[in-house]
Protein backbone atom coordinates (compact mmCIF):
# COMPACT_ATOMS: atom_id res chain seq x y z
CA UNK A 1 0.00 0.00 0.00
CA UNK A 2 1.27 3.24 -0.93
CA UNK A 3 2.12 5.70 2.31
CA UNK A 4 -1.52 5.25 4.04
CA UNK A 5 -3.23 8.30 5.61
CA UNK A 6 -3.64 7.27 9.37
CA UNK A 7 -6.30 8.17 12.00
CA UNK A 8 -6.28 8.07 15.50
CA UNK A 9 -9.45 7.72 17.39
CA UNK A 10 -9.51 8.59 21.17
CA UNK A 11 -6.55 10.96 20.43
CA UNK A 12 -6.70 12.62 23.67
CA UNK A 13 -6.85 9.71 25.68
CA UNK A 14 -3.29 8.04 27.83
CA UNK A 15 -3.48 4.98 25.05
CA UNK A 16 -4.28 7.44 22.11
CA UNK A 17 -1.43 10.06 23.30
CA UNK A 18 0.53 7.21 23.77
CA UNK A 19 -0.30 5.85 19.64
CA UNK A 20 0.81 8.97 18.30
CA UNK A 21 4.10 8.88 20.19
CA UNK A 22 4.54 5.69 18.99
CA UNK A 23 3.93 6.54 15.16
CA UNK A 24 6.48 9.34 15.60
CA UNK A 25 8.82 7.15 17.25
CA UNK A 26 9.05 4.26 15.00
CA UNK A 27 8.77 6.11 11.93
CA UNK A 28 5.61 4.67 10.86
CA UNK A 29 5.76 5.94 7.14
CA UNK A 30 1.55 8.12 6.68
CA UNK A 31 1.37 10.31 4.11
CA UNK A 32 -1.58 12.14 6.42
CA UNK A 33 -2.29 11.99 10.29
CA UNK A 34 -5.72 12.50 11.60
CA UNK A 35 -6.76 12.67 15.52
CA UNK A 36 -10.37 12.35 16.29
CA UNK A 37 -11.67 12.42 19.82
CA UNK A 38 -15.21 13.15 21.77
CA UNK A 39 -16.95 16.77 21.14
CA UNK A 40 -15.29 17.14 25.15
CA UNK A 41 -11.74 17.42 23.21
CA UNK A 42 -12.67 18.52 19.66
CA UNK A 43 -10.69 21.86 18.80
CA UNK A 44 -7.76 21.13 20.71
CA UNK A 45 -4.56 21.43 19.28
CA UNK A 46 -2.06 18.45 19.56
CA UNK A 47 1.91 19.10 18.00
CA UNK A 48 3.45 16.49 16.63
CA UNK A 49 6.28 15.42 14.17
CA UNK A 50 3.56 15.99 11.24
CA UNK A 51 2.71 19.45 12.15
CA UNK A 52 0.02 21.17 14.97
CA UNK A 53 -3.19 19.34 13.89
CA UNK A 54 -6.48 19.80 15.47
CA UNK A 55 -8.59 17.48 16.68
CA UNK A 56 -11.94 16.24 15.35
CA UNK A 57 -15.18 15.22 16.87
CA UNK A 58 -15.46 11.95 15.80
CA UNK A 59 -19.42 12.24 15.91
CA UNK A 60 -19.32 14.63 12.79
CA UNK A 61 -15.53 13.54 11.08
CA UNK A 62 -15.63 12.21 7.67
CA UNK A 63 -13.73 9.15 7.74
CA UNK A 64 -13.42 9.41 3.83
CA UNK A 65 -9.55 9.07 2.94
CA UNK A 66 -8.56 7.08 5.55
CA UNK A 67 -6.60 3.68 4.98
CA UNK A 68 -5.92 3.14 8.70
CA UNK A 69 -7.66 3.92 11.90
CA UNK A 70 -6.41 3.30 15.28
CA UNK A 71 -9.10 3.26 17.24
CA UNK A 72 -9.17 3.63 21.45
CA UNK A 73 -12.42 5.28 22.58
CA UNK A 74 -14.40 2.79 23.98
CA UNK A 75 -16.26 -0.40 22.97
CA UNK A 76 -19.29 2.09 22.98
CA UNK A 77 -17.58 4.20 20.39
CA UNK A 78 -15.91 1.61 18.47
CA UNK A 79 -19.41 -0.32 17.59
CA UNK A 80 -20.78 2.94 17.10
CA UNK A 81 -18.37 4.39 14.60
CA UNK A 82 -16.04 1.81 13.67
CA UNK A 83 -17.91 0.40 10.70
CA UNK A 84 -18.48 3.64 9.01
CA UNK A 85 -14.76 3.80 8.91
CA UNK A 86 -14.92 0.36 7.50
CA UNK A 87 -17.30 0.78 4.76
CA UNK A 88 -15.29 4.32 3.41
CA UNK A 89 -12.32 1.84 3.09
CA UNK A 90 -10.17 2.14 6.02
CA UNK A 91 -9.22 -0.96 8.39
CA UNK A 92 -9.97 -0.58 11.84
CA UNK A 93 -7.66 -1.68 14.36
CA UNK A 94 -9.70 -1.56 17.51
CA UNK A 95 -8.51 -1.51 21.14
CA UNK A 96 -11.43 -2.06 22.92
CA UNK A 97 -13.15 -5.13 23.84
CA UNK A 98 -16.06 -4.86 20.70
CA UNK A 99 -14.96 -6.71 18.36
CA UNK A 100 -12.27 -9.17 20.49
CA UNK A 101 -14.69 -12.81 20.38
CA UNK A 102 -16.03 -12.02 16.86
CA UNK A 103 -15.90 -15.20 14.88
CA UNK A 104 -14.98 -12.90 11.96
CA UNK A 105 -12.92 -10.45 13.62
CA UNK A 106 -8.87 -11.55 13.88
CA UNK A 107 -7.51 -11.23 17.90
CA UNK A 108 -3.72 -10.12 16.60
CA UNK A 109 -0.58 -10.29 18.92
CA UNK A 110 2.10 -8.28 16.99
CA UNK A 111 4.83 -11.10 16.93
CA UNK A 112 2.32 -14.07 18.22
CA UNK A 113 0.16 -14.65 15.84
CA UNK A 114 0.83 -12.04 12.80
CA UNK A 115 -0.40 -14.52 10.00
CA UNK A 116 -3.82 -13.45 11.52
CA UNK A 117 -3.86 -10.03 9.82
CA UNK A 118 -4.63 -11.20 6.72
CA UNK A 119 -8.22 -12.79 7.04
CA UNK A 120 -9.75 -9.53 8.08
CA UNK A 121 -12.93 -7.56 6.76
CA UNK A 122 -12.12 -4.74 7.90
CA UNK A 123 -11.89 -4.84 11.46
CA UNK A 124 -8.73 -6.09 13.93
CA UNK A 125 -8.62 -6.37 17.21
CA UNK A 126 -6.54 -6.15 19.64
CA UNK A 127 -6.68 -8.33 23.19
CA UNK A 128 -6.96 -7.07 26.33
CA UNK A 129 -3.67 -5.69 27.69
CA UNK A 130 -3.17 -8.37 30.21
CA UNK A 131 -3.53 -11.06 28.14
CA UNK A 132 -1.51 -8.93 25.74
CA UNK A 133 1.46 -9.28 27.97
CA UNK A 134 0.92 -13.01 28.88
CA UNK A 135 0.49 -14.10 25.53
CA UNK A 136 4.32 -12.90 24.61
CA UNK A 137 5.70 -15.71 26.74
CA UNK A 138 2.73 -18.19 26.11
CA UNK A 139 2.29 -17.81 22.80
CA UNK A 140 6.05 -18.56 21.84
CA UNK A 141 6.10 -21.55 24.48
CA UNK A 142 2.84 -22.79 22.55
CA UNK A 143 4.17 -22.79 19.77
CA UNK A 144 6.71 -24.59 20.76
CA UNK A 145 5.09 -27.65 22.91
CA UNK A 146 1.55 -26.96 22.52
CA UNK A 147 0.01 -24.89 25.71
CA UNK A 148 -2.90 -27.41 27.38
CA UNK A 149 -3.29 -26.16 30.57
CA UNK A 150 -2.53 -22.32 32.63
CA UNK A 151 -2.79 -21.00 35.52
CA UNK A 152 -2.24 -17.37 35.60
CA UNK A 153 -2.87 -14.35 38.15
CA UNK A 154 -2.43 -10.55 37.24
CA UNK A 155 -1.09 -7.92 39.24
CA UNK A 156 -2.55 -4.74 36.71
CA UNK A 157 -1.62 -1.02 37.30
CA UNK A 158 -4.29 1.75 37.40
CA UNK A 159 -3.78 2.40 34.55
CA UNK A 160 -5.62 -0.06 33.16
CA UNK A 161 -8.78 2.39 34.61
CA UNK A 162 -7.54 5.14 32.34
CA UNK A 163 -6.38 8.65 33.19
CA UNK A 164 -9.14 8.28 35.50
CA UNK A 165 -7.59 5.78 37.68
CA UNK A 166 -4.00 6.91 37.72
CA UNK A 167 -5.34 10.66 38.96
CA UNK A 168 -7.12 8.20 41.77
CA UNK A 169 -4.44 6.53 43.18
CA UNK A 170 -1.99 9.81 43.11
CA UNK A 171 -5.09 11.66 45.18
CA UNK A 172 -5.15 8.79 47.27
CA UNK A 173 -1.61 8.64 48.31
CA UNK A 174 -1.68 11.99 48.37
CA UNK A 175 -4.44 12.22 50.71
CA UNK A 176 -2.89 9.29 53.07
CA UNK A 177 0.51 11.07 53.30
CA UNK A 178 0.51 11.94 56.46
CA UNK A 179 -2.10 9.29 57.84
CA UNK A 180 0.10 6.40 58.88
CA UNK A 181 -2.07 5.57 61.35
CA UNK A 182 -5.26 5.06 58.71
CA UNK A 183 -2.18 2.72 57.25
CA UNK A 184 -1.56 0.69 60.45
CA UNK A 185 -5.49 0.62 62.24
CA UNK A 186 -7.64 1.17 58.86
CA UNK A 187 -10.49 3.00 58.79
CA UNK A 188 -10.29 4.45 55.08
CA UNK A 189 -12.93 4.61 52.49
CA UNK A 190 -12.55 5.16 49.14
CA UNK A 191 -14.35 8.19 47.36
CA UNK A 192 -17.89 7.70 45.67
CA UNK A 193 -16.43 9.05 42.43
CA UNK A 194 -13.57 6.20 42.29
CA UNK A 195 -13.55 4.09 39.75
CA UNK A 196 -12.21 0.99 41.99
CA UNK A 197 -13.83 -0.79 44.97
CA UNK A 198 -11.77 -0.34 47.41
CA UNK A 199 -9.12 1.78 48.37
CA UNK A 200 -6.36 1.19 45.60
CA UNK A 201 -3.67 3.36 47.50
CA UNK A 202 -1.65 1.11 49.73
CA UNK A 203 -3.33 -1.53 49.10
CA UNK A 204 -4.55 -4.68 46.92
CA UNK A 205 -7.46 -5.47 45.54
CA UNK A 206 -8.18 -8.87 44.74
CA UNK A 207 -11.01 -7.84 42.08
CA UNK A 208 -10.18 -6.22 38.43
CA UNK A 209 -13.24 -5.30 36.70
CA UNK A 210 -16.68 -6.56 36.95
CA UNK A 211 -18.09 -9.84 38.53
CA UNK A 212 -19.94 -11.80 35.80
CA UNK A 213 -20.48 -15.32 35.52
CA UNK A 214 -19.60 -17.80 37.48
CA UNK A 215 -18.14 -14.99 40.12
CA UNK A 216 -15.29 -14.53 37.51
CA UNK A 217 -14.71 -10.89 36.56
CA UNK A 218 -14.67 -9.77 32.82
CA UNK A 219 -11.20 -9.31 33.28
CA UNK A 220 -10.69 -13.06 34.23
CA UNK A 221 -13.08 -14.04 31.37
CA UNK A 222 -11.11 -11.92 28.42
CA UNK A 223 -7.56 -13.73 30.10
CA UNK A 224 -9.73 -17.55 29.24
CA UNK A 225 -11.22 -16.56 25.80
CA UNK A 226 -8.99 -14.19 24.42
CA UNK A 227 -5.90 -16.95 24.98
CA UNK A 228 -7.90 -19.83 23.47
CA UNK A 229 -9.02 -16.95 20.40
CA UNK A 230 -4.94 -16.22 19.86
CA UNK A 231 -3.30 -19.43 20.25
CA UNK A 232 -6.29 -20.96 18.10
CA UNK A 233 -6.87 -24.09 20.70
CA UNK A 234 -10.27 -23.57 22.16
CA UNK A 235 -9.47 -26.67 24.80
CA UNK A 236 -7.15 -24.73 26.70
CA UNK A 237 -7.72 -25.28 30.22
CA UNK A 238 -7.46 -21.10 32.25
CA UNK A 239 -7.79 -21.14 35.74
CA UNK A 240 -7.63 -16.56 36.08
CA UNK A 241 -7.30 -14.14 38.76
CA UNK A 242 -6.97 -10.62 38.57
CA UNK A 243 -5.52 -8.31 40.77
CA UNK A 244 -5.58 -4.34 40.91
CA UNK A 245 -2.17 -3.06 42.66
CA UNK A 246 -1.19 0.35 43.14
CA UNK A 247 0.75 0.73 40.12
CA UNK A 248 0.96 3.79 38.06
CA UNK A 249 1.73 1.43 34.47
CA UNK A 250 2.74 -1.83 34.09
CA UNK A 251 1.31 -4.81 34.18
CA UNK A 252 2.42 -8.06 35.88
CA UNK A 253 1.68 -11.70 35.77
CA UNK A 254 2.77 -15.11 37.29
CA UNK A 255 1.77 -18.40 35.21
CA UNK A 256 1.84 -21.88 35.35
CA UNK A 257 1.65 -23.75 32.50
CA UNK A 258 1.86 -26.96 31.34
CA UNK A 259 1.90 -28.56 27.91
CA UNK A 260 1.08 -31.81 25.48
CA UNK A 261 4.52 -32.72 26.68
CA UNK A 262 6.36 -31.61 29.26
CA UNK A 263 8.55 -28.90 29.17
CA UNK A 264 11.74 -28.07 32.00
CA UNK A 265 13.15 -24.22 32.55
CA UNK A 266 15.84 -24.37 30.51
CA UNK A 267 14.15 -25.10 27.18
CA UNK A 268 11.59 -22.65 28.06
CA UNK A 269 14.52 -19.58 28.97
CA UNK A 270 15.88 -20.68 25.90
CA UNK A 271 12.21 -20.37 23.71
CA UNK A 272 12.15 -16.75 25.43
CA UNK A 273 15.39 -15.53 24.65
CA UNK A 274 14.94 -15.86 20.86
CA UNK A 275 11.15 -14.59 21.13
CA UNK A 276 10.43 -11.33 19.61
CA UNK A 277 9.46 -8.77 21.50
CA UNK A 278 10.61 -10.67 25.12
CA UNK A 279 13.40 -9.47 27.07
CA UNK A 280 15.06 -12.02 29.55
CA UNK A 281 16.04 -10.99 32.94
CA UNK A 282 18.06 -12.56 35.26
CA UNK A 283 16.77 -13.24 38.58
CA UNK A 284 19.62 -11.61 40.07
CA UNK A 285 17.60 -8.20 39.66
CA UNK A 286 13.71 -9.19 38.75
CA UNK A 287 11.52 -7.31 36.40
CA UNK A 288 9.21 -4.94 38.15
CA UNK A 289 6.25 -3.01 36.38
CA UNK A 290 8.81 0.23 37.15
CA UNK A 291 11.15 -1.64 34.76
CA UNK A 292 8.83 -2.10 32.09
CA UNK A 293 7.17 1.69 32.02
CA UNK A 294 7.65 3.36 29.20
CA UNK A 295 9.73 0.47 27.34
CA UNK A 296 8.53 -2.18 24.29
CA UNK A 297 9.42 -5.36 25.68
CA UNK A 298 7.90 -7.82 27.78
CA UNK A 299 10.13 -8.68 30.40
CA UNK A 300 10.25 -12.27 31.51
CA UNK A 301 11.91 -13.93 34.69
CA UNK A 302 11.21 -16.13 37.67
CA UNK A 303 11.46 -19.25 35.13
CA UNK A 304 11.07 -22.32 36.97
CA UNK A 305 9.63 -25.93 37.20
CA UNK A 306 6.21 -26.49 38.45
CA UNK A 307 6.11 -28.00 41.57
CA UNK A 308 2.80 -29.20 42.87
CA UNK A 309 1.67 -30.68 38.86
CA UNK A 310 5.87 -31.54 37.46
CA UNK A 311 6.33 -31.28 33.92
CA UNK A 312 5.49 -27.71 33.29
CA UNK A 313 6.95 -23.89 34.15
CA UNK A 314 6.01 -21.18 35.80
CA UNK A 315 6.83 -17.70 34.82
CA UNK A 316 6.66 -14.39 35.69
CA UNK A 317 6.14 -11.90 33.05
CA UNK A 318 5.29 -7.29 33.26
CA UNK A 319 4.82 -5.35 30.45
CA UNK A 320 3.92 -1.38 29.90
CA UNK A 321 0.18 -2.04 29.60
CA UNK A 322 -0.25 1.14 27.37
CA UNK A 323 2.23 0.08 25.08
CA UNK A 324 2.82 -3.25 24.37
CA UNK A 325 -0.37 -3.51 26.17
CA UNK A 326 -2.16 -1.13 23.81
CA UNK A 327 -0.74 1.66 21.83
CA UNK A 328 2.45 -0.41 20.72
CA UNK A 329 0.49 -3.47 19.12
CA UNK A 330 -1.75 -1.30 17.64
CA UNK A 331 0.65 0.18 15.80
CA UNK A 332 2.52 -2.76 15.06
CA UNK A 333 -0.35 -4.59 13.01
CA UNK A 334 -0.55 -0.92 11.54
CA UNK A 335 2.44 -1.82 10.17
CA UNK A 336 1.94 -5.85 9.29
CA UNK A 337 -0.15 -4.16 6.91
CA UNK A 338 1.89 -1.41 4.83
Amino acid sequence: MPDPQVAVVGATGAVGRTMIEILEERDFPLSALRLMASARSAGRVVTTRWGDITVEDLSSADPSGIDIALFSAGAGRSREFAPAFVDRGAVVIDNSSAFRMAPEVPLVVAGVNDHAVADNDGIIANPNCTTMTLMMAAGPLHHYAGLARMVAMSYQSVSGAGMTGMDTLWQQVIDLGDRREVLVQGGWEHGETDPFQRPIAFNVLPIAGAITDAGHTDEEWKLVNETRKILERDRIEVEPTCVRVPVMVGHGISASMWFDSPVDADAARRVLADAPGVELWSDDRVATPLDSAGKDPVLACRIRPTIGTPGGVSVWVVGDNLRKGAALNAVEIAELLV
